[in-house]
Order: structure tokens, then sequence, then C-alpha cells
């Protein structure tokens, strides 16, 4: 199965930080991811020289998952050039182009 993470609750930081990222680390998810997107103070997960960040660029790195954060947030957070490398900045319509192709089964909110 194929997923796709959307963050955009204040829960999301201890989701992804003690269950999803550890699992994806060790290789037991159960679920390929084929990208993940951050609204909101989510977006700061992906803020270069985070230990979140590095861990997320790092499995974008050995997976090729898709990292993005919403383009206003990013933006009115003043972190839009400050994302992990492996991070990009847009809206719907770029999420969809950019996933359009990757098989996604389930799009999950978190």
């Amino acid at each position: 199965m194929k997923v796709a993470y959307v963050f955009s609750s204040t829960n999301s930081q201890k989701i992804l930080n003690n269950m999803i990222i550890p699992q994806l680390e060790g290789g037991h998810h159960g679920a390929e991811v084929a990208g993940m997107f951050f609204f909101m103070d989510n977006a700061f997960f992906l803020l270069e020289g985070s230990k979140m960040g590095e861990r997320l660029q790092t499995l974008h790195e050995k997976t090729g998952m898709l990292l993005m954060a919403c383009d206003q947030c990013a933006i009115e957070r003043g972190i839009d050039k400050k994302l992990v490398p492996g991070a990009s900045i847009g809206c719907f319509p770029n999420l969809y182009a950019a996933l359009g192709g990757a098989g996604v089964d389930q799009v999950i909110t978190l």
C-alpha cells in the first residue's frame, strides 16, 4: 500500500516524531510513503538545521518521498527559504501534480 500524509493538527509532532519517523527509519511502517504535506506551524518540521528536518531529509534521500510545506504557511512564518534541501513549498495543485503518478492508495490527515 502506498500512502501520503497531510499534517495539519497540533498533535502531528508527537505522532510523526514518536511513531511514523521511527517506523520508517526501522523499515517497519507497513506502507510505502509517497509524500508528506505540512500545514500551519507543522511547516517548521521541515526547517533546515532541526532534528526532525534532518530526519525527514534523510528519509527523503533514502526513499524519494515528497516533502512539501504549504506555501502560504511557510511564507507567513518566514521559513520558505530555510527548508531542508529535499523539501519544497506549494499548494494543493502542486501537491496533486507531484503525487499524481505515484499511485497513492490512501491519503491520511493527522
